[in-house]
């Protein structure tokens, strides 16, 4: 099959890219970048055709996707600065890129007849209660700017197509880029404590474990939306930040807070962000392994 993969300066396109060279697909990466400008290892992103794409621009979007005529489209760009998503002066371009930009690939892909692959969020939800949301809960209702921009890019992939996989992600960690883990590991190595959120609860997903899955689902006709994160239950940034620590080696201190007690945030989160992952199962995916076997994994790889 023959992929385009947008935002392959990104954590999760980079390692995209990276699963589809190992079953032998062609990938073409994508960015906003002149070249490629990721981590500059010797993985095979760094060896692949590269094509600098404004997803912003629908002329240009619709030129180079009908000059490529991808099978399938895993559509992974997006503006992830949560905080500064709220600036007055930066929500018409957080929305040009997340709502307007998705419209644009997903136009494309319709005219190409392209299955398309688009990355989501829990923070389309409103984080209330304490059950797990399903993947087909229409109770959106977002808080902040950054989940109600990727709301308005799902509702148009739904819209204009048929061929389409919405896959909602949380608390995300890969080699390419920044991402809690780094943070709270930089920020251990300086201080003697940190404080940590205890109140918002969800799931880790490594994206080198979340690719595999995503290249599985366009090698297939299951389309629709999902949830998916890594297993091992449901657990706080506090949980999360106290394992990566043991098993980094930190004995750092780490202080439970509430969201209100940490307050330094911009952008409101949710506090339940329980994503219910059993329609994998149910349409034959195989599901992300144990977040902690993940976070193993990534501390061996990322040697930080």
């Amino acid at each position: 099959m023959k992929f385009l993969v947008t935002g392959v300066g990104g954590q999760l396109g980079h390692d995209v890219m990276n699963e589809l060279a190992k079953r032998g697909h062609e990938g073409i990466g994508s960015d906003l970048a002149a070249s490629y400008c990721g981590i500059a290892d010797d993985s095979a992103v760094t060896k692949m055709p590269y094509i600098a794409m404004d997803i912003t621009d629908e002329e240009s979007v619709q030129k180079i996707i009908n000059g490529i005529k991808p099978d399938a489209i895993i559509h992974c760009a997006a503006w992830t600065a949560v905080d500064l998503a709220e600036d007055e002066d930066k929500i018409d371009k957080v929305r040009a890129i997340n709502a307007g930009g998705t419209r644009n690939i997903a136009l494309a892909a319709k005219e190409v007849d392209a299955k398309m692959l688009y990355l989501s969020t829990d923070y389309v939800f409103d984080g209330k209660g304490d059950k797990p949301w399903q993947p087909d809960d229409k109770n959106y209702q977002p808080l902040n700017v950054y989940g109600k921009t990727k709301l308005e890019g799902e509702l148009a992939v739904a819209e204009l197509l048929q061929k389409y996989f919405i896959v909602r992600i949380a608390w995300v960690f890969g080699l390419n880029g920044k991402n809690f883990i780094k943070t709270m590991i930089n920020a251990g190595k300086k201080y003697p404590e940190v404080r940590v959120v205890n109140d918002q609860i969800g799931t880790p997903t490594y994206t080198y474990d979340l690719a595999r899955l995503l290249v599985d689902m366009c090698e297939s006709d299951k389309y629709g939306y999902y949830h998916a994160t890594n297993e091992g239950g449901y657990i706080s940034w506090y949980d999360f930040c106290v394992e990566f620590y043991r098993q980094y080696g930190l004995d750092t201190k780490v202080i439970p807070v509430s969201t209100a007690e940490y307050g330094l945030s911009k952008a409101a989160r949710p506090f339940n962000s329980r994503l219910d992952k059993s329609k994998l199962v149910e349409n034959g995916f195989k599901p992300l392994p144990d977040w902690k076997d993940a976070v193993k994994r990534y501390l061996a790889e990322a040697k930080l």
